[in-house]
Parts: C-alpha cells; structure tokens; sequence
C-alpha cells in the first residue's frame, strides 16, 4: 500500500539547497511560493534555500511609501512580513520553508530561532551580534561604534508551512540600501561583515551555517528566550 501524502511528507529528508549565482527575485519568489504549497499539501520535503538576488528593493505587507527614497532597482512586493528591504549580490538569503505542523505551532518561536541561528553563525566569524529593541532583525556595532542592521528577518506562514527567512550582509553594496528607508527604521545604519574587516565567502558562510542548522531545527520545540 503507498503512503498517504502526509505520511510521505514526513519521510522525505530536508532539502539544503545552494545556488552560486544569483537567481532573480521573482524567479525564486515562484518557486518559493510553490515549494510552499507542495509541502502544505504533503507533496515535497521541507527546504532550506540558500542563495543571493540581483538587486532589487522588495515590500513587506507593512510597507510605507514614503520608505521608498529612489527606485533605482526593480520593486517586488514579497507578501512577507515587514516594510522595505534591499536584496543583492554579496548578500546571503536564506528561505526557510518547514512544517510546523511537525513542530510547535509558534510563529515567534519560529521567528526567535532564526534570529539565534544567526547569531550562532556570526560568532562563529568572531562578530558579536543580538536582537534589538530597535526592531526584529540581527544587530551589531558598526565600525564606528553605533548600533547597526547586519541580518534581516521577514517571514511569512501559510497553513502552517514557513517561507522567506533571513538575509545577512556579507559584502553587498551598503550604498544601494539608501533608496529605502531599511525596514522602516531611518534612525539606524546597515553593516556588514567586510565593512567589519572580515571577509566570508557566501561557501564559508553557508557551511557555517549548516553546521547548525541541527542546533536552529532543535530550537523550534523550545520555549523562545526574552527579548533584548
């Protein structure tokens, strides 16, 4: 007798996925936003999607118009949590798309354990990062002493299967995020790794990070630390 899909669902292994070059946001949009439903309908295995984009500003469900300084690259609106963000070569995305009907049903429990996943992998590069009152996202101190955005976080849930995830700034264009006002947040700068003086390679930075994907997929049944 075959396997009901649910059932085959649960056997399949997660996926991890590298693209070396960058994928179009569109293009993975799509392909997220199917992968998403075939995993909710029990029809493909959990993702973990590592990649860059071509330059593009994308558009949380809580976007502000007036965010938007100068549209010099293409707008996407993602259907993702939060306001404006850029994407770009030298930046690492990371799209999450697990089960959380396998899990706990926690979506800031989900959102926390992405938050710790990569701050885990930060450190392990010597950069000393946190959450942040300031807003969701990864924070360190820039070169000059001030609090700033190293990682993104926006995600979106649909019947309980997870998509987006994550950015971190290896070695983008820090000048392209002057057309947005960065997630909304104007009082406060984005950084990144090379901007620090430390040079990571998106290869480096992706086996890092699978390196504890086992510690990230363990946090999602465990209660979410305080905030700050």
């Amino acid at each position: 007798m075959s396997p009901s899909p649910s059932t085959a669902a649960l056997t399949r292994p997660l996926e991890f996925r590298h693209e070396a070059e960058p994928v179009p946001y569109r293009e993975a949009l799509e392909a997220m936003t199917a992968r998403n439903t075939a995993i909710a309908e029990g029809s493909a295995g959990e993702l973990i999607w590592l990649l860059d984009h071509l330059p593009v500003y994308t558009a949380g469900t809580s976007a502000a118009a007036s965010d938007l300084l100068d549209p010099r690259f293409e707008i996407v609106e993602a259907g993702r949590g939060g306001r404006y963000t850029y994407h770009g070569p030298g930046q690492r995305i990371g799209y999450v798309l697990l089960d959380l009907t396998k899990r706990k049903r926690d979506v800031r429990g989900f959102v926390s354990a992405l938050e710790s996943w990569v701050i885990a992998t930060l450190r392990d590069f010597g950069v000393e990062s946190w959450r942040s009152d300031a807003g969701v996202g990864i924070w360190t101190r820039d070169i000059d002493g001030s609090e700033a955005k190293i990682g993104a976080i926006g995600v979106r849930i649909r019947k309980w299967v997870t998509m987006h995830g994550f950015s971190v700034n290896l070695s983008p264009d820090l000048t392209h995020f002057s057309g947005i006002v960065p997630c909304g947040i104007a009082e406060k700068g984005v950084t990144s790794l090379e901007r620090l003086g430390i040079k990571v390679s998106a290869v480096q930075w992706d086996e890092a990070l699978l390196a504890r994907a086992d510690e990230f997929l363990a946090m999602l049944d465990q209660p979410c630390p305080p905030q700050g």
